[in-house]
């Protein structure tokens, strides 16, 4: 309750939680499509991309307005984007080939021009090396505000495209033979994207950018095999994160936002891929043992119809240790035996010996049928 009364009265709380919500769902809802098109690298090189947009965009201006700042982060980001296709278009370099060089040169180019900024008398105000981890403290209500708007603007436009951003990300082949603009839509997609990364750079910074566009959505794909439940799971996680982090992040003494929320975003991730009915690594490991058991119990069944039609008297007992004679390897046969008598198929026969009732006759049957 104390967290929640601080939420609402604390500026600095408030501010961050917003920023950070508002950050998880345009990252969440665009990263979608980025993990969909097998292009996680994306986030990474242009998180980094974006770096020397920032630090020029404030040695042209002088100015340390968060606008300014992501409109050049924005236009850096652009013309990496349009470097990648263009390479794609003109030489053999696979995409992830050149998507770590773009990262490591703009990078670089971002990390000398920052050297040389602080040769500058007035390096000291710019602070622009906050944006390699981010500093949510330093958002201030303007910035969510900010944020909300060119966020809303993007999932406006992700919205309106739906329909060929869709065909873009599943079956763009298909999407060039109707006559769609593939490349003009991928360049569009592609720019959001880059929107999606420029907001979140002042709360959790070049580096750790990469994980709030990327975590969300491999959190949401282990849920769903609809793409638009997918968009709405990646938007609802991202925030649920960005907000998570940012309160543990504040109450918690000498904790970073950033990191924090990436560490929340991570922990969603792992608990999506345990626990997700469809997809989650502790279903999957119950419905083996599920089906392994039973398979282990229809042997067993078989092996004891197979010793019926080969006797006189088909409900004539037979010991166990001959079951499990004939189920070397498998073993399981006391378990399987104590499931078919719990279902009726087989009944005790002079003490320790078994035996098929006519139910487990009938079912022996059927599954021989099945297979035959």
């Amino acid at each position: 309750m104390d967290i929640i009364y601080e939420l609402f009265t604390n500026y600095t709380l408030r501010t961050v939680a917003l920023g950070a919500a508002v950050l998880g769902i345009v990252s969440g809802a665009l990263g979608a499509f980025a993990v969909l098109r097998r292009q996680a690298l994306l986030g990474d090189a242009m998180s980094h991309a974006a770096l020397p947009g920032i630090v020029l965009a404030f040695m042209l201006t002088g100015l340390r307005d968060q606008l300014v700042l992501l409109l050049g982060a924005a236009i850096a980001g652009w013309i990496a984007v349009l470097i990648l296709i263009q390479i794609g278009l003109t030489t053999r370099i696979k995409e992830d080939t050149a998507l770590g060089m773009l990262l490591a040169v703009f990078f670089g180019f971002g990390l000398v021009l920052l050297s040389i900024l602080q040769t500058w008398p007035n390096a000291a105000q710019a602070g622009l090396d906050k944006f390699l981890f981010g500093q949510a403290a330093s958002l201030i209500e303007r910035d969510v505000i900010t944020m909300a708007a060119v966020g809303t603007v993007a999932l406006s436009l992700m919205l309106a495209f739906w329909k060929e951003f869709k065909l873009l990300s599943f079956d763009p082949d298909f999407g060039a033979s109707q006559g769609l603009p593939i490349r003009l839509l991928d360049v569009g997609l592609t720019s959001l994207i880059v929107v999606a990364i420029v907001l979140g750079l002042q709360t959790v910074g070049v580096v750790l950018m990469s994980a709030m566009l990327v975590a969300p959505a491999a959190a949401a794909r282990q849920w769903t095999n609809r793409l638009g439940v997918m968009v709405w799971l990646a938007a609802i996680f991202g925030s649920l994160a960005g907000m998570t982090g940012a309160v543990i992040s504040t109450t918690a003494r000498g904790m970073s936002t950033g990191p924090t929320i990436v560490l929340c975003i991570s922990a969603i991730v792992v608990v999506s891929l345990l626990f997700a009915p469809n997809r989650g690594l502790v279903w999957n490991w119950a419905r083996r043992q599920i089906n392994r058991r039973r398979l282990r119990t229809e042997a067993v069944l078989s092996d004891l119809y197979a010793l019926a039609v080969q006797h006189d008297q088909p409900h004539h007992g037979h010991s166990i240790e001959t079951l499990r004679l004939i189920a070397a390897g498998r073993g399981g046969v006391q378990r399987s035996l104590g499931d078919l008598l719990g279902r009726g198929l087989v009944q005790r026969v002079d003490g320790n010996a078994w035996a098929l009732t006519p139910s487990g006759m009938a079912e022996a049957q059927r599954l021989v049928k099945e297979r035959s």
